[in-house]
This record gives C-alpha cells, structure tokens and sequence, in this order.
C-alpha cells in the first residue's frame, strides 16, 4: 500500500476499505506529513471554503440517569456540575440572537437526559418554532433517544438536522456505558432520517480507546453517512471514571481526523468540545487539512473557544466565515 494510491481511490470517488483505514493508522508504514497532504487535497476536493459554523444552547442540564463515564451531566457522578430544568423561552430566544448576530451558521437545542417527552417537548417545539420563524440560521436539535412521533414533530417545527453521537468504537462503547446501547441510538438515527432530518453524528476521542478502534469508529459512522462529523476530544472531568484519563498528543489527534477525512470525504468534520486540549498550531494544521466546521461558544459543561477567537484561527486557515 502506498498514501498516494489511497489518495486517488478517495479523489476518485470510491471507499478505501478496512486494510487502507488500518494502515492509514500505522505511523511506522505511514508517515503523518503525507497523510495530512492526502487529506488536505481530499478536503479541498469535496469540502467548501466557506467554513460550517455551529453553537449550542444547554437547554437542560444535568440529572441525567445514564451512566455514560465520560459525563458530567450524569447523576451517578459526583461532578458539581450544574442542574436546571428546561431554560425559558426568553433566555433560548436571547441565545438565538447572540449566534445570529455573530454570523453563526446552525444553532441546536441540547439536552441532558435519556429522552424527551410531555410537556419539555412541546417546549422545545415552540422554541424552534419562533427559532425559525426569526429566520437566519439553520436548526438542529440533540435531544436524547427519541420516538419517530418526537422527529416528525421536531422537523415540522423546523429542524433541519438532528445529532445522535455514536461516541466511539462498537467494540469500545459497552465498556463506556451500560444503560444504553449502540443499537438505541442508530434506532434514533434511522427514525431521525425516516422523518426527513439530516443527520450529525460523531463522537469523543480519547476515552482509552486504541487507533485501531479509531478506525473501528470512523468505519461505523460510514454505515449511517452522517452529513456532519463532531470530533470531541475527551475533556477529563473531575468525578467521573475518566477524569484522570490522559491527554493524547497533537500527532495522534492530527492523525485520527486525517483518517477521518480519508473514509469521510464528503462529510463535515467538526471540531467540538476539548479543544483547549489541542495546542494552537495543531489545530490550525487540522483546519488546513481535515477539518472544515466547529462548534464555536461555550459547550455543555466545559467552556469552548471564544467566537472571535475562532474566526481568527478560521479565515488564518484559509476559509470563508
């Protein structure tokens, strides 16, 4: 095998397989300096200059039964983080304004929690509803594990894309969480897409997992075709089981999104939460060759990268806000 035989199967069109992805992983085999260049041109080839821009509202936060260990928001962990029911209208509308305003792209409603029902719902509904009524970004929504009856109504409202995270490897999840499975969420996804919602879908790395389950991961993403890729590098919080989880280092996060480019090539990859955990200069060499979208403002339950900030970093490396 050899990067440049994987680069044009890629620029062709067509899927490189286990083996390529596995060996893409190999730093001995394959170097990271033409890697990135692969990816770089994969990028350029199927991705827009114009960056893709996201922000979240944290619309209900902790109390959540689920004992996902990476969490904070989870109830079987002592975190300090902090709880609240459903924000109200007024503060969702003010938050909506703020990321217009600042020429943010898409904007989601988030949620802590299993699921939503009842009355939170038809809440969230209304809100997205006047959301979209306002006009000027587009809509996405990560509410849990949802009925189709639930996205049905959620796209009649306005939204556009929702987010289910896979979160890692198949063979890696069971031993991260255990109140829910791999199988709940593409059942949610498969819903989602049923009712005529895109889909956004990603995960953490650095929850312990091996490259190899890297691969695994951005091999099973494939199978659902996400329009939208997050890439969340893990954020240790105090508390949980991974709080003391050490921090990878900018080569095999530079390596782990190149890959990703190479099975996603058409996809948006997103830089989400820990990005803090990325010194400067890799993140501007992951803007310039693997990754075209961001999370920008402040993220669930850790602090994200200040907008202006970010789009400094965005048009330094080469795109369009």
């Amino acid at each position: 095998m050899n990067i440049s035989d994987i680069k044009e199967k890629v620029l062709s069109g067509s899927e490189i397989t286990p083996e390529e992805a596995l060996w893409l992983a190999d730093s001995e085999a394959c170097p990271l300096e033409p890697l990135l260049e692969a990816a770089a041109e994969v990028t350029a080839r199927f991705g827009s200059r114009k960056f893709d821009s996201c922000s979240i509202i944290n619309a209900r936060s902790g109390l959540c039964p689920e004992d996902c260990k990476w969490c904070a928001q989870s109830v079987r962990y002592a975190t300090g983080a902090e709880t609240y029911p459903l924000v109200d209208r007024e503060l969702c509308m003010k938050m909506g304004e703020m990321n217009r305003e600042a020429g943010i792209g898409r904007f989601s409603l988030v949620t802590s929690g299993r699921s939503l029902t009842g009355k939170a719902l038809d809440k969230v509904c209304e809100y997205i509803a006047e959301l979209h009524s306002r006009g000027g970004m587009g809509l996405c929504a990560s509410l849990g594990l949802l009925t189709s009856e639930a996205l049905v109504r959620l796209r009649e409202a306005g939204v556009e894309r929702y987010h289910c995270n896979l979160e890692t490897a198949p063979s890696h999840f069971p031993t991260l969480c255990s109140t829910h499975t791999l199988a709940d969420k593409k059942a949610t996804i498969r819903a989602a897409r049923e009712a005529g919602l895109e889909i956004c879908s990603g995960g953490i790395i650095g929850m312990g997992e091996t490259m190899e389950q890297r691969v695994e991961f951005a091999l099973s993403l494939r199978e659902i075709s996400p329009v939208s890729i997050p890439i969340n590098i893990l954020h240790p919080i105090p508390g949980t089981p991974l709080g003391n989880q050490p921090p990878l280092s900018g080569d095999e996060i530079l390596r782990t999104v190149a890959i990703f480019r190479m099975v996603h090539p058409r996809a948006v990859l997103r830089f989400a939460g820990g990005r803090d955990r990325i010194p400067h200069d890799a993140q501007l060499t992951a803007l310039r060759t693997a990754v075209n979208g961001a999370i920008m403002g402040d993220l669930l339950t850790t602090i994200g990268a200040k907008i202006e900030e970010d789009k400094q970093m965005i048009k330094e490396a080469g795109y369009e806000f």
